[in-house]
């Protein structure tokens, strides 16, 4: 299997790269070799690779500056997706994608199953949402929502994301601000990117997928876990989402079912499990 990596430089697409490498061949297109944002540029790249699967990797993250600059999110989030689609329907590739639980309102009370209604509150949510729309177009598309991505593969770009801020600021003895009512499934890197891998090589029916680290929790439960993990007392200071002023709304509760994935003979480990992996702690 000939898989070309969109998006090979940041924390999951290292991931990725990773994971298929020791499955197959792997083409990374980094932005050395194809601006996201350049059709012609990008479609000339996957003609020469000619792969078999397109993972699109890449991503316009910056959640309050798509605000101001959505125009750019939408470039990266949805528009370059629609390349990629394209290019995969040439070349007979499928096309992997990665969404996000943004495209929700954060409304709900139980775990987001993928036939949910969705409604997106930011510029970002609705550029993701757009995406996937885009990505499902391919004849064999698959989108994998992911939330609060974290840890990476060996050799990858230095960690960052809510996960690290939390974890180094324990480490450290500082006092972590974190919300007590904003519910998630936190995404382990490379237990989604083993699942995209199993995914295709399982030949899953091309469809919207949950690809999240299995079960919820806030993020103050999930600091107080890190913290016992590390062995430190934390120094939390817990807040309400209503009490922080941010740029683009979040949804309250964003926790994401697996249950389809799991239909599909996947399995994501739990949270808990994902931390202590990435802590190092067994």
């Amino acid at each position: 299997m000939r898989v070309a990596v969109v998006g090979a430089s940041g924390q999951l697409g290292a991931a990725v790269v990773h994971e298929f490498g020791a499955a197959g061949e792997v083409v990374p297109i980094t932005r050395a070799i194809a601006d996201i944002n350049d059709a012609a540029a990008l479609t000339a790249a996957l003609e020469r690779a000619r792969p078999d699967v397109i993972v699109n990797c890449a991503a316009y993250n910056a959640v309050d500056a798509a605000e101001d600059h959505p125009v750019d999110a939408l470039a990266v989030n949805s528009y370059a997706v629609r390349t990629l689609s394209r290019a995969a329907r040439a070349l007979g590739a499928a096309l992997v994608h990665y969404g996000s639980d943004f495209v929700f309102d954060g409304e709900g009370s139980q775990p987001h199953v993928e036939a949910d209604p969705v409604n997106p509150r930011s510029a970002y949510g609705a550029s993701k949402l757009i995406g996937e729309w885009f990505a499902l177009e391919a004849p064999r598309g698959y989108v994998l929502r992911v939330e609060s991505l974290f840890g990476g593969a060996p050799g990858g770009p230095p960690p960052k994301g809510t996960v690290h801020s939390i974890v180094e600021g324990l480490r450290a003895g500082k006092r972590v601000t974190v919300f007590y009512d904003r519910t998630v499934s936190p995404t382990y890197i490379p237990d989604a990117a083993r699942a995209t891998r199993e995914l295709l090589e399982g030949s899953a029916p091309p469809g919207l997928y949950h690809c999240v680290s299995s079960g919820c929790c806030t993020w103050r439960e999930f600091a107080e876990e890190a913290a016992g993990l590390l062995g430190v007392t934390p120094d939390l200071n817990a807040v309400r989402m209503q009490d922080v002023t941010l740029r683009a709304p979040r949804p309250l509760y964003c926790a994401l079912s697996n249950q389809k994935l799991r239909e599909a003979g996947i399995e994501m480990p739990g949270w808990r499990d994902a931390l202590r992996r990435y802590l190092g702690s067994g």
